[in-house]
């Protein structure tokens, strides 16, 4: 990361905001860069992109092509549904005339003659529009017409000289099909942007850029994840914690159950993580949709995650425990993303947190940290992206509700496929328990950061459309094993029913 040098100055925008957030602004204008990326990495793409964003502030731009035709680039615009409209496009593709034996060179090399005269189509190009912005699609032409790697260097000399004066911004385009890389354009270009494409053992391809350098600007280091949709790429800059910093704010959303409330000393802080753990069905997702319920009901935003549970599944079976989120839905005030585990990213998923918080969310939900770690399992440093996003969310004062699945049902042996407790501020724990023959579910808050918090275990039931919460299970031990034993004097409990403390019927 290069620290800025010299006074600011207005930046060209390259029509990918994205792109312009991980440049600091966009690119320093009358300088020639380099946009390196095998086949199908999006060079062409960015490149459109750039130059519409010039033809939209109304500045003469052009488009070499050293190897797709006019209407290749056309068909590409189309499907974006592009107007090159202000684009001049220059085609310098050999014709199928150089095919034939009579026009084949016979006293002198190829490269001696194609390249001068490539080149001079080039510079007569120039001179005549006198563009703001140009893009030469591809190097890899070049390379092959100059015939050697020193007139190649010499011809990228000569091109990044005669743009020196001229007041134009230059990219140039190389799809790195030579079997050497050549370090020496990146030494001549002012910066160099590398685009990676992906392609993991299951689901689509992921795709990745990097600033490679930047002379004299500060830019965002680091690899960042972007798409390819209609419409061009989207470029979603990698989340730096440290660069969201407002002042906290100290405010507890309640749960709207008086019991689960007073197990977490008043109810979860905004700023704060909390990790919600425990068997499958033990009813972690419907904890955390009581909090987004009484969090919309007063009025302000939430959103939900899911990568595991289906949207309607969700909505009609808090609904039948007495949550209605389908009117919050309709309001705006939450929203529901169910991600596709075969096409996510994780950057792409930092920024659409991101987004959600920007729109005003105050509660966010992820559920569940098993879905998100088998969405990605070739990603490595997953951890360490999730520590940096809960950082931002807690700068942010947002209040994140994760949901971790124990593998395993019942007993002491139960573990989580990440452990995340250490990273969150409060840790609730769902646990099944038997007693005389029925299957009972337990909850108790293991950890709390934000302050006090009940030390008892709880008796949690789903039934009768709602949730209900008993009093402190004093009269058992060993809950937590899943198998308790019933340890006081008086008469045991019957079934279905909690005893109340002190052994009272």
């Amino acid at each position: 990361m290069t620290a800025p040098a010299g006074p600011p100055e207005s930046l060209a925008a390259t029509g990918i905001a994205g792109l312009d957030d991980v440049l600091g602004g966009g690119l320093t204008p009358n300088r020639l860069y380099l946009v390196e990326g095998v086949p199908g990495s999006g060079k062409t793409t960015l490149a459109m992109q750039f130059l519409m964003a010039g033809a939209r502030n109304g500045e003469p731009v052009l488009y070499v092509t050293l190897s797709e035709t006019r209407e290749e680039l056309l068909a590409v615009a189309g499907s974006h549904g592009w107007d090159l409209a202000g684009i001049t496009l220059r085609e310098l593709v050999p014709s199928e005339d150089s095919l034939r034996p009579d026009d084949q060179y016979t006293m002198f090399h190829p490269s001696e003659v194609e390249l001068g005269e490539t080149t001079k189509a080039i510079l007569a190009e120039v001179e005549r529009l006198r563009p703001a912005r140009a893009v030469f699609d591809s190097l890899s032409e070049l390379r092959l017409l100059a015939g050697n790697p020193l007139r190649y260097r010499r011809q990228i000399l000569a091109l990044k000289q005669f743009f020196a004066g001229r007041k134009c911004t230059v990219l140039l385009l190389d799809d790195m099909t030579s079997a050497d890389h050549d370090l020496q354009v990146q030494s001549i270009a002012h910066g160099v942007v590398l685009l990676e494409q992906l392609n993991p053992e299951y689901g689509a391809e992921r795709r990745r850029l990097r600033v490679v350098k930047y002379r004299g600007r500060r830019f965002r280091g680091g690899y960042h994840d972007y798409t390819i949709g209609r419409g061009g790429l989207e470029v979603f800059p990698r989340l730096v914690a440290a660069e969201h910093r407002p002042p906290p704010r100290d405010e507890k959303l309640p749960s709207g159950l008086g019991e689960l409330d007073a197990l977490l000393g008043g109810g979860i802080e905004r700023g704060t993580s909390t990790l919600v753990v425990g068997a499958a069905g033990t009813g972690k997702s419907t904890l955390a949709a009581q909090f987004v319920a009484t969090a919309a009901a007063r009025g302000q935003s939430a959103a939900l995650f899911l990568f595991d549970e289906g949207t309607n599944t969700l909505l009609t079976r808090c609904a039948a425990l007495g949550i209605d989120l389908r009117p919050h839905l309709e309001a705006g005030r939450v929203t529901v993303q169910q991600v596709d585990p075969a096409e996510l990213s994780p950057g792409e998923f930092a920024h659409a947190i991101r987004r959600a918080v920007d729109q005003g969310a105050a509660v966010v939900v992820i559920d569940s940290l098993n879905g998100y770690l088998n969405a990605m399992p070739d990603e490595r440093f997953l951890v360490v992206q999730l520590h940096e996003l809960l950082t931002y969310l807690g700068q942010k004062g947002v209040a994140t509700i994760l949901i971790g699945a124990h593998q395993g049902m019942i007993g002491t042996n139960m573990q989580t496929p990440v452990d995340a407790s250490y990273l969150a501020d409060a840790v609730v724990l769902m646990r099944y328990f038997e007693a005389r023959g029925e299957v009972r579910q337990a909850i108790s808050v293991i950890k709390k950061r934000g302050g006090r918090h009940e030390r008892t275990i709880r008796e949690y039931r789903m039934g009768d459309g709602r949730i209900s919460i008993g009093p402190p299970l004093r009269e058992f031990r060993g809950v937590l094993t899943g198998v308790p034993v019933y340890d006081s004097p008086n008469s045991p409990p019957t079934p279905g029913e909690t005893p109340a403390p002190g052994g009272a019927p």
